[in-house]
């Protein structure tokens, strides 16, 4: 029972220590590369405003969509219901 939390423990230490040398390397890539990593971001964000705006625009009118024959569906079963 201790070996297997040892064992477990071990597991996660691993991973942790990976994080950080993940976190360090790519800071140090940060600092190194700070000019190509600008010009890659300047690069991108337009691309993904685009991308957004459009699945923004598409869900939009899905929503309309969906929206309008239940609201058309919805009316004449008031109507019905106030002049019983």
């Amino acid at each position: 029972m201790i070996r297997e939390k040892i064992k477990e423990g071990g597991e996660e230490m691993k991973i942790l220590l990976g994080g950080i040398v993940a976190l360090v390397i790519g800071v140090v890539g940060l600092i190194g590369w700070w000019a190509d990593f600008v010009l890659v971001l300047k690069g991108v964000i337009p691309i993904l405003l685009v991308l957004g705006g459009a699945l923004a625009i598409y869900l939009g009118i899905e929503e309309v969509k969906t929206a309008s024959p239940a609201k058309e569906e919805a009316a004449p079963q008031g109507e019905t219901e106030k002049k019983s």
